[in-house]
């Protein structure tokens, strides 16, 4: 099979193309996609529109079975929990942005599409946890556990690994101190574009913001 490198938001990947170089789509527009290229890798899919063709040898490897869609680990999750969806996109980046959000607070689900004009894959994936959880603060619901589900290794780091901000230092600030008003914040990272119900809603709702806005 080859495969030729491209870049997946924040991450370099494999995409399955043909022997002109052409990527291979399937009806929905997705992609064949590896994160090493070596036998046996696992297969995983990605929207075509989120693939940026990177320079490079197209490799041929015979690749693994494809990755069965895993659900965050749910640990000791307090059945009263909020839980947050959010993922941003960007097309260029820098380029028309829009994030998505999708809020669970039991049978109650809310969804935020929102277009955000010129802006990086980082400042839309952090923006998107802002608003979700700006979202649950206005509801003055704080005072209860709340999970944050980002696909954004950048953000997470940001915010739960105390990494410094070299970027988006004032937008970073914002979001810290908005953190620091919830009693019970968590931030789950999960696998981007592996089947996640609800990351992959994420995902139509920010790409979409950026679609209807162009």
């Amino acid at each position: 099979m080859p495969w030729h490198p491209h870049r997946l938001r924040d991450t370099d990947v494999w995409a399955r193309v043909d022997v002109d170089g052409a990527i291979v789509q399937d009806s929905e527009g997705r992609v064949e996609i590896i994160y090493k290229a070596e036998s046996g890798a696992k297969v995983y899919r990605a929207g075509a529109r989120n693939l940026g063709r990177l320079p490079g040898a197209t490799v041929d490897v015979a690749a693994g079975e494809a990755a069965a869609p895993s659900a965050p680990k749910k640990s000791e999750v307090p059945a009263n929990a909020i839980h947050v969806w959010t993922d941003g996109a960007c097309s260029g980046n820098p380029g028309p942005a829009g994030l998505g959000v999708v809020v669970v607070d039991g049978a109650e689900t809310r969804e935020i599409s929102e277009y955000l004009g010129e802006a990086t894959n980082n400042i839309a994936e952090l923006t998107a946890i802002l608003r979700g959880l700006s979202s649950v603060a206005v509801e003055h619901r704080k005072d209860r556990p709340v999970i944050v589900y980002s696909d954004s290794a950048y953000s997470i780091g940001l915010l739960s690994q105390n990494w410094k901000a070299k970027a988006n230092v004032e937008l970073v600030a914002a979001l810290r101190a908005v953190t620091k008003t919830f009693k019970d914040l968590r931030f789950v990272k999960v696998l981007a574009h592996s089947g996640i119900p609800l990351n992959e809603r994420v995902d139509q709702l920010a790409t979409g913001a950026v679609s209807r806005r162009r």
